[in-house]
């Protein structure tokens, strides 16, 4: 095999100890990238800021495309396969990152986690890699959840249930691929109608695509009497965030739920096994990230505490949200976007809960840990 000449977004982690095997690997600014820079190509990895479709790809002589994320809505995949050009997404790679995002949203939001241990319900759009795993931890951890996505027969999904259903529910999540096919588009799902029946008992998390919740409309909802909490990992604008809406949202983060060491090395692993699977070679060996530091828990932490407490041992929800606002509030709209991919590019190295150990000295806290994927080591 001839060596290739990679291309790289620099936003992906461990790409040249991962495919220098293959050739010769470059990086570059993915939401710049142009056509230009393709001319000595021949493996394209980006991530989802980078559109790649025939615009950037006709005059070039690449033959293999990645995105080191689980959405491929920037890629114009039907094209790429018309031109004979290996494709690679990293589906499920950032699924438990953005699961514990997720929760520990719901643990930061006022008293939304003890109203759902007291039988309220998470309503989850969207039943992919993320919303399914978000139903599994949900139920480990004894909270009820209804799930809708029509792509999907109601017999694959745990307890289907309609739009109107998941607008009841406690708290309201968003996992849906950007889709614009009919019959069920997700770009803007939830509009001026659907927001108008969510209140103040409420609250809304997108941490799926920006567009999928139409942005004016939530500014005007959230400048209403009894608007829904809500919190906002991504914008539908991005790297423009809508600074009124960002003042009236509980949390907001420059689109990192998926963020995660450990998701950001499984990507990358999965896009190099890809690619040798692409050129017959054989499959790469497992993402390391090293073993993080025991975890330790107050023996005295029990119940919805304790839970709480789990779901702010590997992430600082209030950390990205004061990080945000401090670069984009009052800014410039293109010093707020420039600092936005800032934000992205130079993220703290984050872990994940599951597969953490925690020191256990209460086995009463044993059921909690492990439903949260931890691994009990005991005192």
């Amino acid at each position: 095999m001839s060596a290739l000449r990679i291309l790289a977004d620099g936003n992906i982690p461990a790409v040249a100890e991962y495919f220098a095997q293959f050739g010769s690997v470059r990086t570059t600014e993915g939401r710049t990238l142009s056509a230009a820079e393709l001319a000595e190509v021949d493996v394209l990895l980006v991530r989802s800021v980078t559109r790649v479709d025939e615009a950037l790809l006709r005059d070039s002589p690449v033959r293999f495309v990645g995105t080191a994320t689980a959405g491929v809505d920037h890629i114009d995949i039907a094209w790429l396969e018309g031109r004979g050009i290996g494709f690679a997404a990293a589906p499920g790679a950032n699924a438990n990152s953005v699961v514990e995002y997720v929760l520990a949203a719901i643990a930061a939001v006022d008293d939304s986690l003890e109203r759902l241990l007291a039988g309220g319900r998470v309503g989850v759009v969207g039943y992919g890699h993320v919303g399914s795993l978000l139903a599994r931890r949900l139920r480990a951890l004894g909270i009820a959840s209804l799930h809708r996505d029509p792509w999907l027969a109601p017999v694959s999904l745990a307890d289907p249930a309609s739009l109107e259903e998941i607008l009841a529910c406690e708290v309201i999540s968003l996992h849906p691929s950007l889709v614009t096919d009919q019959p069920w588009p997700s770009r803007h799902l939830l509009g001026p109608e659907a927001l108008a029946t969510l209140g103040c008992e409420q609250l809304l998390i997108n941490a799926s695509r920006g567009p999928v919740l139409a942005n004016d409309a939530l500014l005007a909802r959230l400048r209403q009497p009894n608007p829904p909490r809500c919190v906002l990992d991504v914008w539908e604008f991005e790297p423009a965030v809508l600074q009124p809406l960002l003042q009236r949202v509980q949390y907001g983060t420059p689109h990192i739920a998926g963020y995660s060491h450990d998701a950001k090395l499984a990507a990358t692993r999965m896009l190099a096994q890809a690619l040798q699977g692409y050129l017959g070679l054989a499959a790469a060996g497992p993402a390391h990230a090293g073993e993080a530091p025991v975890l330790e828990l107050p023996p005295a932490l029990t119940g919805v505490d304790l839970l709480r407490q789990l779901c702010r041992l590997r992430y600082d929800l209030a950390a990205d949200d004061r990080r945000l606002r401090e670069a984009v509030l009052g800014a410039p709209e293109t010093e707020a976007r420039v600092a936005f991919d800032l934000l992205r590019r130079e993220y703290p190295l984050r872990r994940e809960l599951a597969g953490s150990r925690v020191r256990v000295l209460n086995r009463e806290q044993v059921p909690l840990v492990e439903a949260m994927g931890a691994v009990v080591v005991p005192g």
